[in-house]
């Protein structure tokens, strides 16, 4: 028997993964998709395994109760704390049918694909550069050693951006701090992850601070793509997802500052519903 249709769920602590949203719809503008951000309690970079765990089951919970069959962890914190767990221990007890994907893999997998000279920086939360989860994930796919990989937590960037502070003082100094840290521990890096989905709205200032013919990654279409590739290779998961191009958003924080910062991150005027975890 055919199982009930319904949307594609995309968590986020905050707003940072509307930047994937924007790039899936732009991709697969057919599908329903529902967005969830954790606005009350971001943002989950220093939180604890057992925390960012602990919130993203109750945010996959709530996703699969409002009927989607497939989640998306648009946030890199989540993806390396708790994607693991959600799948491997959590899935089989919930609802197996179900699948649960991040951001981390689809990036890593693109990664042969722009790095000339094999040394890669990664810039991310504390949470996800203390997970070790890109290292240990390239190498899974590509064997170890293969990669120069140097990594740097950037734990100021994410405060920025969800207070707006896209263009202060502030914001370029952290900006260049941390670029300056990045390359300063290996000066031949070519390539670099921007490793958090909130991010791509300091890319222009990011990539001022890198030196010349330096690469930046950024998630956003890379996991579009992927998406896109994952659902061709599962159609009997697409045929369960609803196509009529619609988006519900829901946040665990007031309304009207998450109507305000994500029309500014979609470029177009919404109205979410607030829920409680």
């Amino acid at each position: 028997m055919e199982k009930t249709k319904g949307p594609i769920g995309i968590f986020d602590s905050g707003y940072g993964g509307l930047t994937i949203l924007k790039e899936i719809r732009s991709v697969l503008p057919q599908y329903n998709y529902v967005y969830l951000g954790d606005n009350a309690r971001t943002p989950y970079g220093t939180r604890s395994f057992d925390v960012v765990y602990r919130y993203t089951e109750q945010a996959v919970k709530k996703l699969f109760e409002l009927g989607c069959p497939l989640v998306v962890l648009a946030c890199n914190t989540a993806s390396a704390k708790a994607l693991r767990t959600i799948q491997q221990i959590d899935l089989p007890r919930l609802d197996n049918s179900r699948r649960v994907l991040g951001v981390i893999r689809p990036s890593v997998e693109a990664l042969a694909d722009y790095t000339r000279n094999r040394h890669v920086g990664i810039m991310a939360t504390k949470g996800t550069v203390a997970s070790e989860s890109y290292p240990l994930e390239i190498e899974k796919l590509y064997g170890r050693g293969y990669f120069h990989i140097t990594q740097v937590a950037c734990p100021m960037w994410v405060p920025l951006v969800e207070n707006n502070e896209l263009a202060g003082e502030g914001t370029a100094y952290f900006v260049k701090k941390y670029a300056d840290e990045l390359f300063k521990s290996d000066p031949e890096i070519d390539t670099v992850i921007l490793g958090c989905t909130h991010y791509p709205l300091l890319r222009e200032l990011i990539a001022r601070n890198m030196p010349e013919g330096v690469t930046l990654i950024e998630q956003g279409h890379i996991v579009a793509d992927r998406l896109k590739d994952y659902l061709f290779r599962h159609p009997e998961m697409e045929k369960r997802i609803e196509k009529k191009g619609d988006i519900h958003y829901l946040t665990t924080e007031k309304t009207g500052l998450f109507d305000r910062m994500a029309g500014m991150f979609m470029g177009e005027d919404l109205a979410a519903e607030q829920i409680e975890l």
